[in-house]
């Protein structure tokens, strides 16, 4: 006779890292739809079911509705309003690279084509983004079809530490604070390195902790870890680390400068910070309200109250409070200099 006793299951380990990326890939697949294109983004949060509120509610309003299509930092100069300082840092980015009309260049985690779509109006180059998400390739395409890009601009979904090219496919490749999402440096510069053509360069703005990080510092490593934490970074690494690892994978380093070092009016962070007197024109103001903290005291008690009546899920609040804790790291890591999110690197591919 068998034993009444339930037999005993091994439970498995929790696997941390394959959890954060399953929830990355549920947020991705819930909220890059094409029916939050084109019906908008209260509609398209009203339309969706609770675990789809959790996950909008939770990562999205502060981040799209913010920057726009080009999800980077600056430098601001002064008079100059946030777009054309966010157009000329990609000009900047583009002239590292000499680029001619024609030439055929790799945009290395494209977003949704802001830049890229730039760079080819700056230079007339031939662009191909790279990206992992289906949505924000679709919504890059639709945006080049509709600025009469589409016949010098291309989207591609693929891995890019694995991209899907042969060898010596393109005459530059660029990245725009993009590789700093990679597990490892040396994974996707290798990458970088082998789709380039001999002679070649390879230019990008890396996110970095500087030389005054100091990792036995409290203060310092908190800062560093909520930035890691609330975007999504498995690591940040020093700008040595950077370079060195360009070096690494066979790159002749020309360029390697922190942009953020500099004597400029205003701080590359100031849109973070909320503070008006930084703003530089009337509709840099709407930009920096959503920082202040009549901005951060509406969009708290906005998210509370849609959470008592059960639109947003609960801990829509809390999370809410996290995306502000994100901000005010990166302010507090630009403060103290610890952090960059504009260390250039411009490396060549040897001709031989």
């Amino acid at each position: 006779m068998e034993p009444l006793t339930s037999p005993v299951v091994p439970v498995a380990p929790v696997d941390e890292k394959k959890e954060t990326q399953e929830k990355d890939l549920k947020f991705s697949k819930i909220l890059h739809d094409y029916e939050h294109d084109r019906k908008g983004l209260v509609s398209s949060i009203l339309s969706k079911d609770r675990e789809a509120y959790e996950t909008v509610v939770n990562n999205y309003m502060d981040y799209w509705y913010g920057w726009g299509e080009c999800f980077h930092f600056c430098r601001f100069y002064r008079g100059e309003n946030f777009y054309q300082a966010i157009a000329r840092h990609e000009h900047y980015l583009a002239m590292q690279l000499n680029v001619k009309p024609g030439m055929k260049l790799l945009d290395i985690g494209c977003g949704v084509g802001g830049p890229a779509r730039e760079i080819c109006n700056f230079t007339g180059a031939h662009i191909t983004g790279l990206n992992n998400n289906d949505y924000q390739i679709s919504r890059a395409s639709r945006s080049a079809e509709k600025c009469g890009l589409a016949n010098k601009l291309s989207f591609v979904k693929g891995n890019f530490m694995d991209m899907p090219y042969a060898e010596n496919t393109f005459d530059a490749v660029y990245a725009i604070e993009a590789t700093c999402h990679a597990p490892k440096l040396e994974g996707v510069y290798a990458e970088a390195f082998r789709v380039l053509k001999p002679g070649g360069k390879f230019a990008f703005y890396e996110w970095c902790t500087t030389d005054k990080y100091d990792p036995t510092n409290p203060e310092h490593r908190r800062i560093v870890r909520g930035v890691e934490y609330a975007d999504g970074i498995p690591e940040l690494f020093s700008t040595k680390v950077a370079e060195q690892s360009l070096r690494n994978v066979g790159f002749e380093v020309e360029v390697a400068t922190d942009l953020a070092v500099n004597d400029d009016f205003v701080t590359w962070y100031y849109p973070l910070e909320g503070n008006f007197s930084d703003a530089q024109t009337f509709w840099d103001f709407f930009t920096v309200f959503r920082m202040t903290s009549f901005g951060k005291f509406f969009t708290r008690a906005m998210v509370g109250c849609l959470e008592k009546v059960g639109v947003a899920p609960a801990g829509s609040l809390e999370t809410q409070r996290v995306l502000e804790t994100a901000g005010d790291c990166l302010v507090e890591g630009g403060r103290l200099g610890i952090f960059t999110p504009m260390f250039l690197l411009v490396g060549r591919k040897p001709v031989n």
